[in-house]
């Protein structure tokens, strides 16, 4: 690990980091596989109150709107039913409608950019220790309804979500068990399929839940499935990612045992991180290459 002067003593009139030196230790002792909870100092920004998010989704290409309503199971088939609501409303008055949205990519927008590459750079020495060049950066805002639900499912990023106004709780399950994403899943979705996973009650038991409150953030590994319960107050969070050659190679090989599974063969899953899983992920790069890839 590199030195830490610059965060853990800023200069004078400079302002305090947001990652500590607690969490930036806490966090490279776990990443890059292992969820925790870490404590950040992102207060209440000018960027990420109600009204200012509200013109952000006015800022936004329609792609990265996702809004639907909250009260929905923690297992959906198919996307929920929409709110009723423009995008504006919807946030502004999030206290009372009903509704979980996410915006997606901020980083489209310049200011939001900034916020989120100045948050990763207070940590990337940690995470290109582990897992090499942080790649791909993308933010994304939560802004949730009391009780609503984010239904099961998992994301490819490398994800830390920080919890910024009121409470929510995110239950997350063991990353590349197959008990609770089935290979096939893993391998449709790189193929362009959905992200959303199938519940069964009898998953609950291998789940752990992270309380959250704001100042709280949550490190959630690639592919690790995962649901979320708001608490009886509206919320807002901000989730900031990265990709690596480690997630990129692990999505590629699971792109090759689509192939052979299709094959008729039963191929053995991607190893989690130390596994590298450059075999198979440099043959599924060279049969797209050449077209034999779909």
């Amino acid at each position: 690990m590199g030195a830490h002067s610059a965060i853990e003593v800023p200069a004078e009139g400079a302002p305090a980091p947001v990652f500590g030196p607690e969490a930036r230790a806490a966090f490279a002792a776990a990443y890059p596989e292992t969820p925790h909870v870490l404590r950040h100092g992102l207060a209440a920004h000018e960027l990420l109150t109600l009204d200012a998010l509200a013109v952000l989704a006015s800022r936004l290409p329609e792609r990265s709107i996702e809004y639907n309503r909250g009260d929905v199971p923690i297992g959906v088939d198919g996307k929920p039913s929409g709110t009723g609501l423009s995008i504006e409303d919807t946030i502004r008055h999030i206290a009372s409608s009903n509704s979980w949205a996410v915006l997606k990519n901020v980083e489209q927008v310049p200011e939001y950019e900034a916020l989120l590459l100045g948050l990763l750079d207070e940590i990337r020495s940690e995470i290109e220790a582990r897992t090499g060049a942080m790649l791909r950066p993308q933010a994304f805002v939560f802004i949730s309804s009391p009780d609503a639900v984010t239904p099961y499912h998992f994301d490819p990023e490398h994800n830390i979500l920080l919890q910024l106004v009121g409470r929510k709780t995110m239950t997350q399950f063991p990353a590349g068990d197959a008990r609770f994403a089935p290979d096939e899943i893993h391998e449709s979705y790189h193929a362009g399929g959905a992200r959303e996973l199938t519940w069964r009650d009898e998953l609950a038991e291998g789940g752990r839940a992270f309380a959250l409150g704001p100042g709280e953030a949550v490190f959630v590994p690639v592919m690790a499935p995962h649901f979320v319960r708001n608490g009886p107050e509206s919320s807002i969070s901000l989730s900031i990612t990265w990709r690596s050659d480690w997630s990129f190679a692990e999505a590629d090989a699971r792109g090759f045992n689509r192939l052979l599974r299709r094959a008729g063969l039963s191929p053995a899953a991607p190893g989690r991180w130390p596994a590298t899983n450059k075999p198979k992920a440099l043959a599924f790069r060279a049969l797209r290459r050449l077209g034999l890839a779909r």
